[in-house]
């Protein structure tokens, strides 16, 4: 299963895709807006604007509304089910890429293994201009990082550090955190969020 996303049109069509899925989601559970934003530790404004399409969504909200409603995120980011149970393989760049923000490359590393208690991502950010503010998220769970290549400046909690190569992070993702990549260069990550 391999599927790429573009970071013009396809993008938006991609987030709309999304909304739409999290609406059919609510209307399935039967609940309010307000209750689907408490279920999933999210203001109800903010959940409303990614349902509706008009925000795009960070990968970590995604995987903390599939943790929250008990479904796959491979489910909420492609419509379709994972089927693995024993185990999935991921080929060098064969797994799904979801391009959620413009200078963020996400690829999953296990998008078909069925009830899988982490998502495994191989992240790459590109650089951004000096001048361009960093976007912060903040999403339930915890998240590791390890840096593969490149450097990036973390923003954690109000804390900035640097990553470079072969340096790691784990981190209560419930703190507001952000990155951009350093030295004008793309930096790649393996990021694993629980």
């Amino acid at each position: 299963m391999y599927f790429k996303v573009s970071k013009t049109n396809d993008m938006e069509s991609s987030t709309i895709e999304i909304a739409e899925r999290l609406r059919g989601l609510r209307e399935s559970l039967n609940i309010s807006v307000e209750q689907m934003a408490e279920r999933c530790q999210l203001e109800a404004q903010q959940y409303q604007q990614y349902e509706t399409g008009h925000q795009d969504i960070p990968i970590g909200v995604l995987h903390t509304i599939a943790h929250a409603c008990h479904i796959e995120l491979t489910a909420l980011l492609s419509g379709e089910e994972p089927l693995m149970h024993a185990y999935a393989l991921t080929r060098k760049m064969q797994g799904p890429s979801i391009d959620r923000i413009a200078a963020y490359e996400y690829e999953s590393l296990a998008a078909n293994f069925k009830q899988r208690k982490a998502d495994p991502f191989l992240v790459t950010v590109a650089p951004v201009d000096a001048h361009t503010p960093m976007s912060l998220n903040r999403h339930a769970g915890q998240e590791f990082n390890y840096i593969l290549k490149g450097r990036l400046k973390l923003l954690l909690n109000g804390k900035e550090m640097i990553l470079e190569t072969g340096d790691s992070i784990y981190f209560d993702a419930n703190q507001p955190h952000g990155m951009i990549a350093l030295d004008n260069q793309d930096c790649q990550f393996l990021a694993v969020i629980i």
